[in-house]
Parts: C-alpha cells; structure tokens; sequence
C-alpha cells in the first residue's frame, strides 16, 4: 500500500514528475518560437502566462494555452522583447567600453551598472504583468518599476535566486545541457513564484481602494442628494 501512494497521482514524486514535465514543453514550445529574436518577448510573454497558473496550480494544456497566448500577446510581447534587446546590447557595449577606453573605465562601469539595474527593475515584472493584465508597454514597464520599488526586500530576493540559477546551470558542460532543457522555463517560473503573490497583494489593495471609493461615494451622495436617480449605478 505504501508504494502504491508513493506512486499515486497525489504523491509528492508523482507532482514533481508532472510539473518537471510540464517545465520541459514550456522550455522547448519558448525556445521554438523564439527562433525568430523578434518574437521571443511574445514567447516570454506566453511563457509567463503558463506560469503564473503554474505557481497557482490551475495550469492546464501547456501547448494549446501557449500558442493562444503568443498570438494574443504578439504585438506588444515582440515590442517590449526589442526594447529589452536593445537595452541590453547597449549596457553590452558600455562595458566593452569600459575596457577599451583608458582613463574612463570608471565611468563606464558606473553607468553600465545603472543602467543594467534600471533595466532589470522595468523588465523583471513587466512580461508577468503584461500576461495578467491590459495595459501599454510604457506602463506595463513604470509599473514593474513601481512593484520594485515597493517591494524592494522581496525583489532583492528575486534577483539573488536568479544570481544563483544562472551560477548553477553555468557552472560546467552538463549544467548547461540542463539549462538548454529547463533554463529559460525555469527562470521564467522562478519569476512568476515572486510575482504571483505580489500581484495578489496589490490587487486584494486595489479591490479595497475601490470599494473604500465607492463607499465614500455613497456617503457624499447621501449627504448632498438625499434623493437616488434610478439609473445610476455602476454595471
């Protein structure tokens, strides 16, 4: 009976196997349509949308859910992926500047390290929310931004596990067969554990505001119009 559970569909090997399995079809399905770079923002984009139900545990059909999401997201998942490309080639070629240039290497480092932490405070949250929510690329970035900013300690904590993943899978010939395998599904959803739990914090406070809103609302319509129009309320 006590293999029987520990291979049963509710065992703690049985989840793990499944969810690995899940890790590596979102890897290969991210790697396949980032082949063309300019969609890879639209596949992280699709990416981020299986995970953020991942680390909630409501994900369904991996692919089906994946291309749906790619196309929805193509637009604006290719245009912010561009951005970050040419963001990240620009800090690139800073610090090869940094090291060609004799008496200005300091401030090319300086300004390559900015650069590269105001880059990763508008990007690390921005393909997450732009798989949740509606909104432009502008503020889908301010708002990743924003997120950091509030929660500066967690997303410390974000960037250091991320440290560590790139040192693991870096770390020699096999570690990076695996990265090929998982890595970018596995940054991806590192990512997503961070984000899901904030995106419900500020939610659960947004949903609060508003009814605190509307609350307010109804008391100020109470004290200066005793009498309700029908038709007025909100759908």
């Amino acid at each position: 009976m006590g293999n029987n559970s520990f291979f049963s569909i509710e065992s703690p090997l049985y989840k793990f196997m499944s969810r690995l399995t899940d890790i590596i079809k979102l890897n290969f399905l991210w790697l396949l349509c980032s082949i063309p770079v300019v969609t890879m923002g639209a596949s992280t984009v699709a990416a981020f949308s299986i995970t953020l139900k991942m680390v909630e545990d409501e994900e369904g059909y991996v692919a089906r859910k994946f291309f749906h999401e790619f196309k929805e997201n193509l637009k604006k998942g290719s245009v912010i992926g561009i951005i970050q490309c040419i963001a990240m080639y620009a800090i690139y070629l800073d610090f090869q500047l940094a090291g060609a240039v004799e008496g200005s290497s300091t401030m090319f480092t300086v300004i390559g390290v900015i650069a590269s932490f105001l880059a990763f405070m508008h990007l690390v949250y921005a393909y997450a929310l732009l798989a949740r929510y509606e909104n432009t690329i502008i503020n889908t970035m301010r708002n990743s931004h924003s997120i950091c900013i509030r929660y500066f300690k967690k997303t410390i904590g974000l960037f250091l596990v991320l440290v560590l993943e790139f040192v693991v899978f870096l770390w020699n010939f096999s570690t990076l067969f695996l990265a090929i395998l998982i890595g970018p599904a596995c940054v991806i959803y590192t990512i997503s554990g961070f984000a899901r739990p904030l995106f419900r914090i500020i939610e659960t406070d947004n949903e609060e505001r508003a009814a605190q809103s509307q609350d307010d609302d109804e008391e100020e319509n109470n004290d200066n119009s005793p009498e309700v129009v029908p038709g007025d309320e909100e759908h």
